[in-house]
């Protein structure tokens, strides 16, 4: 039997990426540069319709909330946006172990995902 393997903090950063950069893809975001490391922010740099974007992404464990987000991180994002007239979103990503939301999240292994979309800052 496959011995269980819990998810690294970079691995679960990176599928929530994985999941906010599909969406954006889907609707119709060109990528002008992305960063998966998880403490540099944003990790995404989007154009669409001419216009800039910069997309902080956060997987969020249970029982925290994927919806709330570090006010005084995203400002000094926003504030930096500003300098490029660029708008700023937060993706914040709930993952949670199927079986258990007390669990983490295993290689592998059945995960709920709860991600409501972008949310402009």
């Amino acid at each position: 039997m496959e011995e269980q393997r819990e998810l690294t903090e970079q691995e679960l950063h990176n599928l929530a990426m994985n999941i906010v950069g599909r969406q954006l893809e889907a609707d119709g975001f060109e990528f002008m540069a992305i960063n998966s490391k998880p403490k540099k922010n944003p990790q995404y740099v989007c154009l669409r319709e001419k216009v800039l974007h910069f997309i902080v992404v956060r997987n969020v464990d249970y029982p925290n909330n994927p919806s709330e987000y570090d006010q005084e991180l995203m400002q000094k994002v926003k504030d930096h946006a500003d300098k490029f007239e660029a708008k700023t979103y937060y993706a914040g990503v709930g993952l949670f172990n199927a079986e258990d939301q007390n669990l983490p999240l295993y290689l592998n292994e059945e995960y709920i995902v709860d991600y409501r979309g972008l949310k402009e800052i």
